[in-house]
């Protein structure tokens, strides 16, 4: 039986070759503007560093200029870089995003770098990389900073994040497409994105999920497991339209992995590139968990996707070389999947 599919945007701020970020970072706000207006849910922006392919580097700036420019979508971090950062500065920076925009704000928080080790050393410069084992800790501080609970016995328990109390808290996300945040988020009683669109290690997604709902423990934040799962999408009118504007998205991938981050190239250029046997390969491996196609073929995989995690609650992530195509394919998608604009739903 279909299931009525709640989605939402993670956006990358992809730049394409012969734009800038500056182009990439105003169409994001245009993106989300739009979106609110088809029916979307959340609008989570990315966090890298040291690539020059995407313009997200500092997440929490984007959130602001997104609410800003908007009234109903929930908006956050998808996410933002804990390990690079103190927890408290964190706490402060989304408690006054939820003070500007109360019951609209998501803090979602990622244990991976967003950049390679080099580029790590430098965002921590000239202090030392914090070590991954101190993550869960840094989780426990930014929660406890956000509502202001500090164990009393804590050394730092007299400091107080400001500004003050906010009425309502952000929503605290754990994201990524490992055991370790998934199990993370079950012993905190937190909500779980799983980064399908990743496109690695996705034969253990469903495991990865099944462990975090196991093992969930209901907290203050949270009295049942909570998944989201965002997915590679690319949706035209017709198959064929879909399949060749990827191109220029699985070109990108290709130049990522092998360290050549460069802007989105435009579809003649994709179609034109020598690929060796080696990265036919890859893109075969990767078009099994790319979600592309005309509408009705894009809602049956969304809705296998979410029948397979067990979840509604779906997050849709798309990269092609010309803005009007991406807002044509989130267009097209909400069309297919019935969502509905927030001024019907009030009517």
């Amino acid at each position: 039986m279909p299931v009525q599919l709640s989605l939402s945007v993670v956006d990358q701020s992809p730049v394409r070759q012969g734009g800038t970020a500056g182009d990439a970072l105003h169409e994001t706000i245009a993106l989300a503007q739009a979106v609110e207006a088809l029916g979307y849910q959340r609008y989570w922006v990315a966090e890298h560093h040291s690539l020059p392919g995407f313009a997200g580097t500092c997440p929490e700036v984007m959130v602001g200029q997104i609410a800003a420019r908007t009234s109903r979508l929930r908006v956050g971090s998808g996410g933002v870089m804990l390990s690079h950062y103190s927890a408290l500065k964190v706490a402060e920076t989304f408690r006054m995003l939820e003070s500007l925009y109360p019951g609209r704000i998501d803090l979602g928080i990622g244990r991976a770098p967003g950049s390679d080790q080099r580029t790590a050393a430098a965002l921590a410069y000239p202090g030392k990389m914090r070590d991954i084992q101190d993550f869960p800790e840094q989780v426990d501080h930014v929660i406890s900073y956000l509502g202001d609970a500090m164990d009393p016995s804590h050394p730092f328990a007299a400091i107080k994040a400001g500004p003050s109390p906010p009425a309502t808290q952000p929503e605290v996300w754990l994201l990524g497409s490992g055991i370790d945040s998934a199990l993370l988020a079950a012993e905190r009683g937190l909500p779980f994105s799983y980064a399908y669109f990743f496109g690695a290690g996705v034969e253990h997604g469903p495991a990865i999920v099944e462990h975090y709902r196991r093992r969930f423990r209901p907290s203050e934040h949270l009295t049942e497991p909570q998944v989201n799962v965002a997915a590679q999408v690319l949706c035209a009118e017709t198959e064929e339209q879909a399949r060749r504007l990827a191109l220029s998205r699985n070109l990108v991938r290709l130049n990522i992995i092998r360290g050549r981050g460069t802007g989105v190239p435009p579809v003649e250029e994709a179609e034109a590139y020598p690929y060796s046997s080696q990265e036919r390969a890859y893109l075969e491996q990767q078009s099994r968990v790319n979600i592309d196609g005309d509408p009705e073929q894009v809602k049956a995989k969304l809705e296998r996707l979410a029948e397979l995690y067990e979840t509604t609650d779906l997050s849709v992530v798309t990269i092609c070389y010309a803005f009007a195509d991406r807002l044509r394919s989130y267009e097209l998608i909400a069309q297919a999947c019935g969502l509905t604009p927030p001024d019907t739903a009030r009517a």
